[in-house]
């Protein structure tokens, strides 16, 4: 997520790091497609019974929280940044999670690194919102990842969304719907509905600062004839008319704000 990042604590050594919590990061993630579960579950023990995917999984936080909840479920913690893999891969071997394990990659490798069918769930917390119309296609909510979800996920496997973020919240309900995928829960105060799920850096960070949490689970459901996209990409277009009575700020879109509100201002002092 763009500016909201942990401060660094002294003497941090990227590298160093890396190589003291490796046990818990996956390297060659693509040589397990196909067989994350029998890769993965403790030799002499029982089978993994599912694998859940958190996909750009920041620190760490939810996925750890989720994996000492149900030690018999493989958690894949997947981010770009290897400081934020760095972090969770601590908490996975501090906390003794053998069923938490970390793959520095992109959302759009998911296709390359589990099989048709794999996955149970993918999780999707407070993802970057890219509010520009030509960052769209890096929203984890975009339609073409959506698709590739859809090639990865499990019969009656599900998408589950979360974000601070209103207009994202709106875009990505347009493509879901797109992509074929039917809700089973949609919310815009997530938090209160389902209290006991655990809680990300993210949202614990967003939430002291006054935010709402949007939410949403979705199943695929029948796709039939040509996908295209139609929806307005620029999340500009999914903010309220009035920004002044706009009492939260999604995170990512500060500057979006302040400028439509200094031109608004502009064209009201015209009139």
């Amino acid at each position: 997520m763009h500016g909201l990042h942990a401060r660094l604590p002294k003497n941090f050594v990227l590298e160093e790091r890396l190589e003291r919590y490796a046990d818990a990061i996956e390297l060659e993630p693509r040589r397990l497609a196909g067989r994350w579960l029998e890769g993965c579950s403790p030799v002499g023990g029982p089978r993994l019974r599912e694998l859940r995917l958190d996909l750009g999984c920041g620190k760490g936080g939810f996925a750890a929280e989720s994996a000492a909840r149900e030690p018999d479920v493989l958690f894949v913690g997947i981010d770009s940044e290897p400081i934020c893999v760095a972090y969770a891969a601590q908490k996975a071997v501090e906390d003794g999670l053998a069923n938490l394990v970390l793959v520095p990659a992109l959302g759009r490798d998911v296709a390359e690194l589990f099989a048709p069918g794999e996955v149970g769930r993918i999780i999707l917390n407070f993802p970057t919102p890219f509010p520009k119309k030509k960052e769209a296609a890096r929203r984890l909510t975009h339609l073409d990842q959506l698709l590739l979800y859809r090639q990865v996920l499990a019969p009656g496997g599900s998408v589950v969304f979360k974000t601070d973020s209103q207009p994202l919240f709106a875009f990505s309900l347009t493509q879901f719907e797109l992509a074929g995928f039917e809700l089973t829960w949609k919310s815009e105060d997530a938090r209160a509905d389902r209290p006991d799920d655990p809680v990300s850096w993210y949202e614990e960070r967003l939430g002291r600062q006054g935010a709402t949490v949007f939410g949403l689970e979705a199943t695929p459901g029948p796709l039939t004839g040509q996908v295209e996209q139609t929806a307005e990409l620029s999340l500009a277009e999914y903010l309220p008319e009035d920004l002044t009575q706009l009492s939260y700020v999604p995170h990512g879109m500060q500057g979006t704000v302040t400028n439509l509100r200094n031109l608004r201002a502009k064209q009201g002092a015209r009139h």
